[in-house]
């Protein structure tokens, strides 16, 4: 186990998105291309996505769906920004999922500085994105938090001062989110080179390595299960 695995691990009481909430009031959701029950039904636009979300919340008693980290799924395939003809299909989801009505509200993992944020437009893109940046025990890296209303990204600066549990921003709907159902994606990144406002949450098989050691699985570190 690398040192940010280990430090990322020992790290208690952690959540992203509304306190309030229970971790027994979350349910494990599985969107990959396994998912029969999800495959029947229709994904090409987000209220029948969100729909499906709903349902699956009241039938399971459930105020959270979460998953998908290392994930194949099919739902890429509507947007071109994951089939680029010239580059192998991005399908594998390397961030953690957490499905939720909108305007819920985001929480800083930990403490940490605003690094930049962006509204990424787009069909099947992040919409307003905040990223934190955090250093422990010499460790820096780096968390994303996507899918968020515009509301959250209008009275930022780079250099803002979040604490860990503080409402950083609140979730946005299908119209500014790339067109998903509401939904949080959080994400740990080690090495963000030069990105701002943005970083891949999805990758190609060939890729899919070098993103599984830059971006740890987020449940070492929210221990949700």
């Amino acid at each position: 186990m690398t040192l940010l695995k280990t430090i990322l691990k020992e790290i208690q009481d952690v959540k992203v998105i509304d306190k309030s909430i229970d971790y027994n009031q979350y349910i494990p959701l599985d969107l990959s291309i396994k998912n029969e029950d999800f495959t029947k039904h229709s994904i090409d636009n987000s209220t029948d996505f969100e729909n499906y979300i709903e349902n699956y919340l009241e039938k399971n008693n459930a105020k959270v769906a979460f998953g998908g980290y290392n994930e194949i799924r099919n739902l890429y395939k509507r947007s071109d920004i994951f089939n680029d003809s010239k580059t192998e299909e991005r399908n594998i989801h390397i961030g953690l999922d957490l499905w939720i009505k909108a305007g819920t509200k985001v929480l800083a993992a930990l403490d940490g500085f605003v690094h930049s944020f962006n509204y990424n437009t787009g069909l099947g893109d992040y919409g307003p994105t905040i990223i934190l940046e955090h250093k422990i025990e010499d460790q820096q890296f780096y968390t994303l938090y996507g899918h968020l209303s515009l509301e959250s990204i209008n009275d930022i600066e780079i250099g803002d001062f979040f604490e860990k549990g503080q409402q950083i921003a609140t979730l946005g709907d299908a119209s500014v989110n790339g067109d998903y159902a509401p939904h949080l994606h959080f994400q740990i990144i080690k090495e963000i080179t030069q990105k701002f406002g943005d970083y891949p949450g999805v990758c190609s098989k060939n890729d899919l390595e070098y993103y599984l050691e830059n971006c740890p699985d987020p449940n070492i570190l929210l221990k949700i299960i």
